[in-house]
C-alpha cells in the first residue's frame, strides 16, 4: 500500500501550483492518494489569496484520489501540520508530507514509499527525508541514501508510532535549557536548533519542526535523506513566511535520472564525515554569510546565487 501524501498550503497560488504540477509528474502520482490541508486567512488581505489557492486545488486531477480538508479559521503552520499529519496517520500508519513551496522530482513517491517500507520495522530510523544536501561521499559509495541526526521539513515521511511519541510540550525543557552539555549536543546537528527551540518556548516561534528534532535527538534517533535530493525548496522570497530570504544556502543535487528502485543502508550509526558535512550548512558562519549575500542580492549589489544543480544520469 502506497503512502498517502499530506499538503499543506495557505495563501500562495502561484508555488501551490508548482508544487502540484510536479507532483502531478510523479511516476507514482496516479496510484497515490492526495490529501490537501488549505489554512484560513489570517487577516482580510490574505483572504483573496486563500480563495485563489481553494479554487486552483478543486480542480486538481491526476491522483487517485484528491480530498480537500479546509479550515474556516487560521490555524497556522505548526497546528495545521501537527493535526493533519496525526489524522492521516491514525488511519494509515504512515504518511508522506509537504508544504506548498516543495518542487519534487518525479521519483519522489518511488523513493519515499520504498524508504518507508524498508525502514518500518528499523525503529533507530525516525524519519525518511526527500530532500537531501549536497555532500562529498567516499569513493564508492554504494547506496542512494545516507543518514543524519536531524530532520527536515521539507518534504519527509514517518510512521504512526514514531510520530506518536514526539513530545510536543518538551517537558523537560526546564532541566534541559541550563545543560551546557545537551545544548552543545543539539546544537552539533545544527548552530541554529537550541535558539530555535527556545524562541518557540518563548512564544516567539510555534515551530513543529524543531520539536520534531527535539523529539528524535532525545531518543537518539536518526532520518534518512536521499543521495540524490528529491526536493528543491521554491519558497526562498520576499512572500514565503518562513524563507523571506532570496538566497538558499543548501547546496542540492536535484535527481532527474528517473531512477525507480534504490539502495538502502542497514548501517544504523552515523558516519562523522558525513555528520559534520551537514552542520556546516547550518553553521553559524554559513548562515552569516547567508544573511549578507542576501542583503547583497537585495541591495542590486550581486545576481541571486543558484545553489541547484540537477542530476540527469546516475554518477
Amino acid at each position: 500500500m502506497l503512502a498517502p501524501i499530506c499538503l499543506f498550503t495557505y495563501n500562495r497560488p502561484e508555488e501551490t501550483g508548482q508544487t502540484i504540477e510536479a507532483l502531478k509528474r510523479n511516476f507514482l502520482a496516479k496510484e497515490s492518494d492526495l490529501y490537501i490541508f488549505s489554512d484560513g486567512a489570517k487577516n482580510v488581505s490574505a483572504e483573496e489569496k486563500v480563495k485563489a489557492v481553494r479554487n486552483y486545488i478543486k480542480a486538481i486531477k491526476g491522483f487517485k484520489s484528491v480530498t480537500i480538508y479546509e479550515s474556516p479559521t487560521n490555524k497556522g503552520l505548526a497546528r495545521s501540520i501537527t493535526e493533519g499529519a496525526t489524522e492521516i496517520l491514525k488511519q494509515f500508519g504512515k504518511v508522506i508530507v509537504l508544504e506548498d513551496d516543495l518542487i519534487s522530482s518525479p521519483n519522489m513517491l518511488n523513493f519515499m514509499n520504498q524508504a518507508l517500507d524498508y525502514y518500518q520495522n528499523m525503529p533507530k530510523i525516525f524519519s525518511i527525508s526527500a530532500f537531501g544536501h549536497h555532500l562529498n561521499l567516499p569513493e564508492g559509495y554504494g547506496y542512494d541514501v545516507y543518514l543524519r541526526g536531524r530532520p527536515y521539513s521539507w518534504g519527509w515521511g514517518t510512521w504512526s508510532d514514531r510520530w506518536d511519541s514526539v513530545d510536543w510540550t518538551i517537558v523537560d525543557w526546564e532541566s534541559f535549557k541550563t545543560d551546557r552539555n545537551q545544548i552543545k549536543a543539539f546544537n552539533r546537528l545544527g548552530s541554529d536548533l537550541f535558539k530555535t527551540l527556545e524562541d518557540c518556548m518563548e512564544g516567539k516561534n510555534n515551530s513543529w519542526a524543531v520539536r520534531f528534532a527535539y523529539s528524535q535527538f532525545k531518543q537518539n534517533k536518526i532520518t534518512v535523506s536521499p543521495r540524490y535530493s528529491k526536493i528543491v525548496n521554491c519558497g526562498f522570497g520576499k512572500d514565503a513566511t518562513h524563507c523571506a530570504a532570496t538566497y538558499n544556502r543548501h547546496k542540492v543535487l536535484f535527481d532527474n535520472t528517473g531512477k525507480k528502485t534504490f539502495k538502502f543502508t542497514d548501517e544504523l550509526e552515523l558516519t562523522p564525515d558525513i555528520s559534520k558535512q551537514l552542520a556546516a550548512y547550518n553553521s553559524i558562519s554559513s548562515r552569516l554569510k547567508s544573511k549578507v549575500l542576501n542583503f547583497l542580492i537585495e541591495k542590486g549589489i550581486i545576481r541571486n546565487i543558484n545553489n541547484i544543480k540537477v542530476i540527469t544520469n546516475e554518477k
